[in-house]
């Protein structure tokens, strides 16, 4: 995680200098890629805030994630996190934007979505993407996995 402190710093430190936020929306990783970032010392300067959306409820309720999205292509998808996507920056207001919805394990996995598959949207004032991943390990390795994939997206479209 050090690696990911060191960006997270950078991060801080480009979008503090451009007056730029942030917010996120996390399923899966529970807050950890928040955490990542209020661990460093200026992070107030630019994140607006985080919701843990962990149930579809939650989801749909606070971020707008509509209940066809829900129904029809799940919680961990591309488009249920595009919508968590659009919903926390709205929400929070933010320039940036991450959102990430997976299954850590070690259940609730099944054999079109097995534990590990995890989606990561990182929207900019820009443009917005969404990452499909697979990824492996503990439930702790998975969502480690999944905060380090994300700080790094974020990293490359702010400092590209």
């Amino acid at each position: 995680m050090e690696n990911t402190r060191n960006t997270v710093e950078k991060l801080i430190k480009t979008l503090s200098r451009q007056k730029q936020t942030v917010s996120f929306a996390e399923s899966c990783t529970g807050g950890r890629i928040a955490a990542a970032f209020t661990a460093v010392p200026g992070a107030s300067n630019i994140l607006h805030g985080s919701v843990v959306s962990y149930s579809n409820e939650i989801k749909h309720r606070w971020l707008g994630v509509s209940r066809e999205t829900l129904e029809t292509y799940g919680a961990v998808s591309r488009a249920c996190v595009e919508e968590m996507l659009n919903g926390i920056q709205k929400l929070a207001e933010s320039d940036y934007a991450i959102a990430v919805s997976g299954i850590a394990g070690p259940t609730g996995g099944t054999e079109l979505k097995p534990v590990g598959t995890v989606y990561i949207g990182i929207k900019t004032p820009f443009s917005q993407e969404v990452y499909h991943c697979h990824f492996h390990g503990s439930r702790e390795e998975i969502q480690e996995q999944s905060v380090i994939f994300a700080v790094r997206k974020l990293d490359e479209v702010i400092n590209f």
